[in-house]
């Protein structure tokens, strides 16, 4: 008998679309004929309690408590009938069910408001005069806020939107603490979620049920849903994989788990859950789980028999939303920060261009794990086949593409592979600041649908970018991210600070870099993250080549990643914590660019050693690259109408080519040596996006051969240029 598959997000990820791991599974188990379905919890619990009869039961419950709150607490408590009244409008809102309802949200007499309202006053300034309905986004966004607020005062204190719990998930070496919640009585918020389990487990009875836990504030719900299966229908199986155990749990030895669960399956889900469904049918032996921990005479064991390799890209199937309650994910603007908009407002399918990353060596990051050491590239034809599959399916053109670094090739062949298939879609992505990304692939990207790229600057420092190994320089990063938003692409920075050895004076610097990228408007967006060592990193390995050293040295029976360090060279880092983020905060509104960077700290700190004009000036250096002869040229624009015509010029007259461009917005008109226009409009079509790529060197060839004339002048000359800037593009 084949398995039944039940695939579940337990609370909580994201309001706005659902994590992909579960659409990803079911995608692959398709190609395998393999029956499966798929729910997020997360969704259907917040939709459950943020309702008229979740609200009422929830004002109840808090009535019968009668915890002593605080004077916010109580305005929100006392204005229950507000609350409950408004709810379902306000959720259908955030659904774009019913946006009319935006207009008296602005006017400010309909929603009831507590804290999270008090600094509303510069939103016009915000969201602009014509932005209305963001506005009214933002509003419903802080009103629900103000519920979450009372939720954890009264109610539970580990509720969260996009996490729930997370404490308990986050450096729990041992399993104590988790556990005493697990054997606690069910909380409010359990009871919501475990009523919505027994209904999907009565739909769909399944007999294997496989929890996805991508981050710490999964991993108490996920382990809630396995104790309750494992009460009402022990005869179900139960697995857990992802991010969590892919990174915490790969030393784990406390059997305790497993009297929630039955399997813990490590890394891509593909191959080891396609194991563990043979195994339950009979058609493969215990020792033949991949990547498998198990428990076996109250002992943890690890499985990894099995022969059969990972999956290719190419065999993973399509990711499959289906099951998935779509229109009923809300969109929320939190914050007004355009790349955290991104991640909360509206619907991403979301896909993989390549498995792993093309650098993989920053010394940061978790590069000796699988889901980052082993890269494995996308083909474009097949990526665009699954693009346009999932359109179909979910109705939605939004995509994010979740690599770790997206690769640029890979980007280039796509995009044009989108083009050439008159695809429209609107997407963003995760890059390097490589200097691969010239103004022209920006521009392809653009044409593409590209809206918004986001990329590690990190510590804004040279000295440090080395020792990180991210391959990239500060002005290098100033480069490319002009060319990004020259060609009309947002670029987000992530920004890291209290790298081991950093200093105060780089600290410093690092602002002073990040104040200049802004004001210079090549960077919209940011955020700064602490560092944070991670076991499975350059530095967690070696942590004595970075002069820093491990305080928590013995791994605990549960949890194993992050490791607590001590860096005796650098710099206090929590002190720069408040003042680097307010000073972002500013810049990303175009404002304190002028204030001194002393004046974001209440301590003293050195003034910069960064030049004022560096970033400007770094801009403004483009030193000219000669063109490679193997450089694809692709032109996107239509074929030109065009005349012959005599110029005079004294005593002289010149034979003339005028070749008129439509372009979407004007009409393009250059004029050329006649020989020059007809060569030009006979290879128009040639170098077309539809058509096979030539080369530069091969358009060199038959220029040089047809005119007589140097090509590199040609290329190089007023008219060309002017089609350069209309899409006639050097990849």
């Amino acid at each position: 008998m084949s398995q039944k598959v039940l695939l579940i997000t337990p609370p909580f990820t994201q309001l706005n679309t659902p994590y992909p791991a579960t659409a990803y599974l079911k995608g692959f188990l398709n190609t395998k004929s393999i029956p499966s379905f798929q729910c997020d919890l997360g969704i259907e619990t917040i939709l459950a309690l943020f309702s008229s009869e979740g609200l009422t039961a929830l004002y109840n419950e808090i009535e019968n408590r009668k915890p002593e709150l605080s004077a916010n607490g109580q305005r929100i408590f006392n204005l229950r009938g507000s609350y409950i009244q408004t709810i379902d409008q306000v959720i259908a809102f955030l659904q774009e069910k019913n946006l009319t309802l935006a207009h008296i949200i602005c006017e400010g007499n309909y929603l009831p408001e507590a804290s999270r309202f008090a600094r509303t006053d510069d939103l016009d300034w915000a969201f602009g005069i014509m932005g209305t309905r963001d506005k009214a986004k933002h509003l419903a966004t802080l009103y629900l806020e103000d519920l979450s607020d009372l939720i954890r005062e009264a109610i539970d204190p580990q509720f969260g939107f996009s996490r729930y719990a997370e404490r308990l998930g986050r450096s729990a070496a041992t399993f104590d603490e988790i556990e005493s919640a697990l054997l606690s009585p069910d909380s409010f918020i359990d009871k919501i979620l475990l009523q919505l389990l027994q209904k999907k487990i009565g739909f769909y009875k399944p007999t294997l049920v496989a929890i996805s836990v991508p981050f710490p504030g999964n991993l108490y719900s996920g382990l809630k849903c396995g104790q309750w299966i494992k009460l009402h229908f022990p005869e179900v199986k139960i697995v857990m994989g992802g991010g969590f155990a892919n990174t915490e749990l790969r030393s784990l030895t406390d059997p305790r788990v497993f009297s929630y669960l039955d399997f813990i399956l490590l890394d891509d889900g593909e191959a080891p859950l396609l194991n563990l469904i043979y195994y339950l049918d009979g058609k493969r032996n215990r020792a033949e789980l991949k990547r498998t921990f198990a428990i076996e005479n109250d002992e943890v064991i690890y499985l990894d028999g099995s022969t059969q390799s990972d999956l290719s890209q190419s065999e993973t199937g399509t990711p499959d939303y289906n099951d998935l309650q779509l229109e009923t994910y809300l969109s929320v603007i939190e914050i007004v920060n355009p790349m955290h908009r991104l991640w909360s407002d509206g619907r991403w399918n979301k896909l993989t261009l390549a498995h792993g990353c093309y650098w993989s060596r920053c010394t940061f990051c978790d590069t000796s794990l699988d889901y980052i050491k082993r890269y494995e590239p996308n083909n474009a034809q097949v990526l665009c086949d699954r693009i346009e599959e999932m359109i179909t399916q979910t109705g939605q053109i939004g995509f994010h593409f979740v690599d770790e670094a997206a690769p640029p090739a890979l980007m280039r062949d796509l995009a044009l592979e989108i083009i050439r298939r008159k695809l429209t879609i609107v997407w963003w992505t995760n890059i390097r600041f490589e200097k691969s990304f010239t103004y022209d692939l920006c521009f392809l990207l653009k044409e593409s649908g590209c809206i918004a790229v986001s990329g590690g600057l990190e510590v804004a420092s040279d000295r440090l970018l080395k020792l990180i190994n991210k391959g990239v320089s500060v002005a290098q990063v100033a480069k490319v991210t002009g060319h990004f938003t020259r060609a009309g692409i947002m670029v987000h920075a992530y920004l890291m600070y209290g790298f081991p050895t950093q200093t105060i004076q780089e600290t410093i610097d690092s602002l002073e870099v990040v104040r200049q990228l802004f004001e210079a408007g090549i960077v919209q967006s940011g955020f700064w993250h602490q560092f944070a060592m991670t076991a499975h990193s350059p530095i967690g390995l070696n942590p004595a080549r970075f002069k820093v050293k491990i305080e928590n040295k013995k791994p605990g029976a549960f949890a194993n990643n992050d490791l607590i360090h001590n860096d005796p060279t650098g710099a206090d880092h929590e002190l720069f914590s408040e003042g680097l983020k307010k000073s972002l905060f500013n810049y990303m509104h175009n404002i304190g660019f002028e204030f001194p960077l002393q004046d974001w700290f209440d301590f003293k700190v050195p003034r910069t050693t960064i030049l004022p004009e560096y970033i400007q000036q770094t801009i403004d250096d483009q030193e000219y690259v000669a063109a490679k002869s193997s450089a694809k040229i692709v032109w996107l624009g239509g074929n030109p109408s065009f005349r012959y015509f005599t110029r005079k010029k004294k005593s002289q007259t010149f034979e003339m080519a005028e070749l008129i461009f439509s372009t979407k917005k004007q009409e393009l008109a250059i004029h050329l040596k006649q020989e020059e226009g007809k060569w030009l409009i006979a290879h128009i079509s040639e170098i077309s996006v539809n058509n096979p790529i030539v080369t530069f060197g091969e358009l060199e060839t038959s220029f040089e051969q047809k005119t007589g004339a140097d090509f590199v002048l040609f290329w190089n000359s007023t008219a060309i240029k002017q089609l350069r800037e209309n899409g006639l593009l050097m990849l």
